[in-house]
């Protein structure tokens, strides 16, 4: 079962951002730092049969977007949450379940939320990874996301 947060993040992208309701993707873990969404391979694929490029860049994007809206809430931050950039390599297809994933380091967190605290506003580079880890994904999301707090 989600905690509150992770079940209301779901709900907020689904409501907010109706692709993400499209492509059925669900949260499934967020605990230590973690974030870890699926979705199904038919509503995402391309000609091919295999993962559509568009939707696993936004599939990890949104990872990561999520991951560091967990940490702002955690925080007691409210922010105004952006991605700032975002690149991804594709490195073999997807053939599965889209299966993405981020971690951030208690420290990484730690220190994000005392530069958004001290300067107002803050940027964090986050790596995602669709269908498995670093050196075995099928592709790699790296993505700027920037926050400044609301007066």
């Amino acid at each position: 079962m989600l905690s509150p947060a992770l079940t209301a993040l779901e709900r907020r992208w689904h409501e907010e951002i109706p692709l993400s309701a499209a492509m059925g993707l669900k949260i499934v873990d967020g605990k230590d730092g973690a974030l870890t969404l699926r979705a199904p391979l038919e509503p995402n694929r391309n000609v091919h049969g295999t993962g559509f490029a568009g939707s696993l860049y936004a599939a990890a994007a949104l990872c990561g977007w999520g991951r560091v809206a967990l940490t702002l809430e955690a925080a007691g931050l409210d922010g105004e949450l952006v991605i700032a950039e975002g690149t991804i390599r594709y490195r073999r297809p997807v053939t599965e379940a889209l299966a993405i994933h981020t971690t951030l380091g208690a420290a990484e967190r730690a220190a994000f939320c005392d530069t958004l605290r001290s300067k107002g506003r803050a940027r964090l580079t986050l790596a995602v990874f669709v269908n498995g880890t670093e050196a075995e994904s099928c592709a790699r999301f790296e993505g700027v996301y920037a926050v400044k707090l609301r007066s």
